[in-house]
């Protein structure tokens, strides 16, 4: 056998990729889209009140951060897909509750069930039994990029849909999207065969205390909380202030969107690369985050009108999308070898929680002082996530890795401390049940290949 390093990803990995990378943008849409009108368009339902907009676009959040972690474990038990089917049938009706609703309570309703169709950790353990090793990092990439092209569309989509169709259009079109999930899972997605008990996958009770203890982790885990709070409380207040102050009508609210989202997008790539590159992605963090805080006050004290209003979207997403984007992969750098599932498990955990808080704040604020109430809340947040950023380490630059481990390997008793011993390996942890070896290691000191030869040295030498 040669080297199967550099082989692409086989057809069947490429569907799996590809068709659940698009379940995944489906449901997200169906999340995002209600963000930039919910706050105009809803207050036309009966009992409306700011507070309660604010928890209708939050309300998802508490049962997607309650159930996502027992969903994932269901799935080890019962298999992946029939979870998967499952959650895209209750958030299909949690879609149709929502569109016949004509009161905010109706609404609410609606958008608790659509989170209680927590699927995301049931759809990345499926992609983690259908792909390789070594192509696991792109597909999951593929997954990544494409809840952020969601997020894009769902900006501009969401106004134009509504425009047309009213709300209850806009979820009718949601509750659409689930039932093509359905079918891509059922006719797209190739069927996997065996359920991987892995742990850069799912959540393994026995890395879950490491992980909460880990002052950096629980920094990021601040850090995605507060950005999300931020992001549903913005939305409680600035389609409202391109109404009120910027004198846009509701209809036209998607060219802002458009606008800020295609320029965010080419913006932060710079800075992404800068800081995965020169290694100082904690200085990117920061700066972010403090451009964040200064977007928010720059809301509060000033944007008085559309040119302003816009400006400030823009800024705005450009900050949000790097840090968006950007602290995931921090959670994979930092996280120990074998916590890497666990650590993403409490990340989304504590992104979706933050969300429900934001939206319920955001309205408690807009309704007790208005607009500028909502902003300088955001701003004090942001200020509170940089006294939380200052105190982390610049995170290790390393990638995690999982191999299997021959018979040999397995039984040797010093493997993880001879390991260990190797420069540019930072951390490594057998987990005997699986028989593999997890390792994270710095690979501009050390590559892929001279580690396997490393850790099974017999195997490797018939292969080569």
């Amino acid at each position: 056998m040669h080297d199967t390093h550099h082989e692409r990803m086989s057809g069947s990995e490429t569907r799996a990729a590809g068709g659940l990378a698009m379940v995944f943008a489906f449901r997200m849409l169906g999340m995002f889209m209600v963000l930039p009108v919910l706050a105009t368009y809803g207050m036309d339902l009966a009992g409306a009140t700011p507070a309660l907009i604010g928890l209708a676009i939050g309300a998802y959040g508490l049962t997607q951060a309650v159930l996502q972690i027992p969903f994932g474990v269901i799935s080890d038990r019962i298999g992946r897909r029939p979870v998967i089917y499952l959650g895209l049938v209750i958030f299909a009706l949690g879609s149709v509750l929502a569109s016949q609703a004509d009161t905010i309570w109706g609404v609410i309703a609606g958008r608790i069930l659509q989170g209680a169709g927590a699927i995301s950790a049931a759809v990345m353990a499926l992609l983690s039994d259908l792909t390789r090793e070594q192509h696991r990092t792109k597909a999951m990439a593929m997954i990544g990029m494409s809840i952020g092209l969601s997020f894009a569309v769902a900006m501009v989509v969401g106004p134009l849909l509504t425009r047309a169709f009213g709300l209850s259009g806009l979820f009718l079109a949601t509750a659409g999207l689930a039932m093509v999930g359905i079918a891509l899972v059922a006719f797209v997605v190739p069927s996997g065969h065996s359920v991987l008990q892995h742990r850069e996958s799912g959540v393994a009770r026995q890395a879950l205390g490491a992980t909460l203890r880990h002052p950096d982790l629980l920094r990021l885990d601040a850090g995605i909380f507060i950005l999300h709070a931020i992001l549903m409380a913005s939305f409680v207040a600035l389609p409202l202030a391109l109404v009120e102050r910027g004198g846009l009508p509701k209809e036209e609210h998607w060219w802002v969107y458009l606008t800020a989202l295609l320029i965010s997008f080419f913006a932060m790539i710079p800075f992404i690369i800068y800081g995965e590159k020169k290694r100082k992605m904690k200085r990117v963090l920061f700066g972010a985050v403090a451009v964040l805080a200064l977007t928010e006050v720059y809301f509060w004290q000033w944007a008085d009108n559309l040119h302003g209003l816009v400006t400030g979207t823009v800024i705005f997403f450009t900050a949000f999308n790097l840090l968006e984007a950007s602290l995931p992969s921090l959670v994979s750098k930092v996280s120990p070898a074998g916590g890497k599932g666990t650590a993403m498990g409490v990340y989304s955990t504590s992104q979706f929680l933050g969300a429900a808080l934001g939206g319920i704040i955001g309205g408690w604020l807009f309704q007790h002082g208005g607009l500028s109430m909502v902003f300088l809340g955001c701003a004090l947040l942001c200020a509170i996530w940089l006294v939380v950023a200052l105190r982390m380490n610049e995170p290790p630059y390393v990638t995690s890795l999982r191999m299997p481990l021959s018979p040999e390997a397995s039984r040797e008793a010093g493997l993880t401390e001879r390991l260990m011993a190797v420069p540019g390996v930072t951390d490594a942890v057998v987990v005997a049940e699986e028989a593999a070896i997890y390792i994270k290691l710095d690979t501009k000191i050390l590559d892929r290949a001279t580690l396997e030869r490393l850790v099974n040295p017999t195997s490797s030498a018939c292969e080569a």
